[in-house]
């Protein structure tokens, strides 16, 4: 039962995901990511259209790491936070020890004046694969319903 992946391990693994997030804690985010992993945002639109190249693209955990630290030490940007929205998910594939589904989510952009932005509206499209008791993103793409983005996309989504 340990790999087993169920809607419940999604669940859990995706609330985590998000609260970390939310909460700033940013330096555990990578530690959602198997080694090698994929991790791009992107359009619906270059989804679409097979565009491999996203607004972010990273695909070892290392990126994932440099990201944070760059976050933190060298990028400079208007202080801000980010509240999830998520839909259930959709279990579209499930095999033994590695699931794919797809989650709608809404994010929120919280700035340092307090103001609330719709920030981005889309599906997470992951791989998830169990590892031991672990559940772990291999693939998450982040499709943003708009063509529309932010470029200074500072945190993840």
């Amino acid at each position: 039962m340990a790999g087993a992946i169920t809607l419940e391990r999604i669940l859990a693994l995706q609330a985590a995901y998000i609260r970390c997030i939310d909460n700033n804690a940013l330096e555990s985010w990578p530690e959602f990511f198997l080694d090698p992993c994929l991790y791009i945002v992107t359009t619906a639109e270059n989804h679409k259209n097979g565009f491999e190249a996203g607004i972010i693209y990273a695909d070892t955990k290392g990126m994932l790491i440099d990201r944070i630290a760059a976050l933190r030490n060298a990028n400079v940007y208007e202080k801000q936070s980010y509240r999830h929205i998520l839909g259930l998910p959709h279990i579209l594939r499930n095999g033994g020890d590695e699931a794919e589904s797809e989650t709608p989510f809404m994010v929120v952009r919280i700035m340092h004046d307090g103001r609330n932005d719709i920030f981005a509206t889309g599906l997470y499209l992951d791989t998830c694969r169990a590892v031991g008791s672990e559940l772990k993103f291999s693939k998450r793409v982040v499709v943003c319903d708009s063509s529309r983005v932010d470029t200074l996309m500072a945190l993840p989504l």
